[in-house]
């Protein structure tokens, strides 16, 4: 496969796969004239890449995810620690969104969006900065 045939089916860009590449999280073979030829190995990985990178892991978590599918004496504890660690840091993200829409939520309701020039947001934007 070329790169245009594997970026189709795998569902991603042909600059990120030239991205793995260059990172060496993907090698795929070269003809004689130097394109890139895929095999199904380089697009399972691809699209396990994906999946992992839609759910959020970082290239480096992704190297680690990919160094254990590849390792037959995994032991699957390692994979649920790295799961459960990034499990924690979407927990905190969200929290920390939360707390966001709160205080957004009561700054927008405290704002008469009128014709008057004072505005609870901008106040309530100033004294935390300040404060």
């Amino acid at each position: 496969m070329n790169i245009k045939d594997v970026a189709a089916r795998a569902g991603l860009p042909a600059k990120t796969i030239r991205y793995y590449e260059e990172i060496g999280l993907i090698r795929p073979l070269r003809q004689a004239n130097g394109y890139r030829a895929f095999r199904d190995s380089d697009l399972h990985k691809l699209a396990f890449l994906g999946r992992a990178r839609s759910l959020g892991f970082t290239i480096e978590e992704c190297r680690t995810l990919m160094a254990l599918y590849e390792d037959q004496h995994r032991a699957s504890a390692d994979v649920k620690a790295l799961a459960e660690d990034h499990l924690s840091r979407i927990g905190a993200k969200i929290a920390a969104l939360e707390a966001m829409q709160r205080t957004l939520s009561e700054l927008v309701a405290a704002c008469a969006g009128d014709h008057r020039p004072d505005c609870p947001i901008l106040t309530g934007l100033a004294d935390k900065a300040c404060g």
